[in-house]
């Protein structure tokens, strides 16, 4: 396997930068609005959890990708640490694809309450997610070798941008569906239709459902399932929208959902067959349990992501109603949670920079994976702190794309 292979696996973990919740706040911030704080925590760790990915297929000789039956070879050794290094970044991608659908829910409410058009939401969500699909050139740029092209979560992202513009039309409760139904039945039709295996697997098919390549470009994160995790973050920012502010997040309700997520990866894992998109158990150690197919995303990946996420958002929604310090808006956690786009875009070419300067890529151990991501965090800390601010006094600029 070729190394913009290896990478193209290494995939980047974050959603576009939420738009303030200005109706729907629990802390005020500087920035001229104010936010659901706990939300912006949430984003925060998994911006850093990101980055420890990255800077380990950067710097780590002994980074290990094996979340996909299309490059696991059955019974490969999976060390320890180094599969744990990279499990905990999984919770990334469906932790910002939820937020990004609930941010989705609260910013159309407040354009729709000021009267705004439905052809200028419309205009607004295509160009949007017409720049996010754009912006995959820069990992590609970095993580592919010439000639070759990723499509991972900006693509997913940008194009579910794109299907919302229909879809934002429909009742709530459908969409919850229409999202089940691909996360349930998604594997089905995969297995059914028989794609997956190179050249057996529509282009269609291969952009929209099943991960795979066709011709010089990669797909990663084809657009269905991550579009069904974004209609879930849609439900639950729709019913954010009608609850008292100061209210809008119940760690009680959050907890028996992680919950209950987290029952259905056990019982879909505990069978071991349908529903792990062929990355199966092989035993009973815990680093097979959490052996789940994140390319494309089975359901038990979703299940246990998502109940992680749920847990994880009632704690830091408990923490929010007693902290004092935490919450202002100097709090790392808190600025790399409103700045997302940006901090994903310069630590990409940041890391890979340093490797390259330094001639170490992929040749140090793992703790350069904790060190780097630490370094580059520490750097990008003042960049976000100023882009938040020009965001903020820009609100009608091109940055309210991002």
């Amino acid at each position: 396997m070729t190394r913009g292979r290896d990478m193209a696996i290494g995939l980047a973990e974050m959603a576009p930068n939420a738009e303030p919740a200005r109706d729907n706040s629990l802390t005020p911030n500087k920035t001229g609005g104010a936010r659901l704080v706990a939300l912006d925590w949430m984003r925060g760790i998994v911006m850093l959890l990101m980055a420890v990915d990255h800077s380990s297929g950067e710097f780590n000789a002994g980074r290990l990708i094996a979340d996909s039956a299309m490059f696991y070879k059955p019974h490969t050794p999976l060390p320890v640490l180094q599969f744990m290094t990279r499990w905990i970044t999984h919770l990334c991608a469906p932790t910002f694809v939820f937020l990004a659908g609930a941010s989705l829910a609260l910013s159309l409410g407040r354009r729709i309450e000021r009267g705004e058009s439905s052809a200028s939401i419309d205009r607004h969500l295509l160009i949007r997610g017409v720049i996010i699909v754009a912006l995959e050139i820069v990992p590609s740029y970095f993580w592919m070798p010439h000639g070759k092209f990723l499509l991972q979560v900006l693509y997913a992202i940008g194009t579910a941008y794109i299907f919302m513009i229909p879809l934002r039309r429909l009742p709530v409760s459908v969409l919850i569906a229409l999202a089940a139904s691909v996360l349930v039945f998604g594997e089905g039709v995969i297995r059914i239709a028989g794609w997956g295996a190179p050249g057996k697997t529509p282009l269609l098919a291969t952009l929209l459902l099943a991960a795979g390549s066709r011709g010089p470009v990669f797909v990663a994160y084809p657009t269905l399932p991550w579009l069904a995790i974004m209609l879930l973050g849609w439900g639950f920012g729709h019913a954010l929208r009608h609850r008292p502010r100061g209210d809008q997040l119940r760690p009680l309700r959050l907890a028996w959902a992680g919950f209950a997520l987290l029952a259905i990866f056990f019982v879909v894992r505990g069978v071991n067959a349908y529903g792990n998109m062929r990355l199966l158990r092989e035993d009973g150690t815990l680093v097979q349990w959490l052996h789940v197919s994140k390319y494309p995303p089975s359901l038990t990946f979703v299940a246990l992501e998502l109940g992680i996420m749920a847990l994880v958002l009632a704690g830091l929604a408990l923490l929010a109603r007693s902290a004092h310090n935490a919450t202002r808006t100097s709090n790392p956690l808190i600025v790399f949670g409103q700045t997302p786009m940006f901090f994903y875009l310069l630590h990409i070419p940041l890391l890979a920079l340093l490797a390259r300067a330094l001639r170490i890529e992929h040749s140090l151990g793992l703790g350069s994976a904790y060190g780097f991501a630490a370094l580059a965090a520490l750097l990008l800390f003042p960049l976000c702190i100023w882009y938040r601010r020009y965001k903020a006094a820009h609100p009608t600029g091109l940055a309210r794309y991002f």
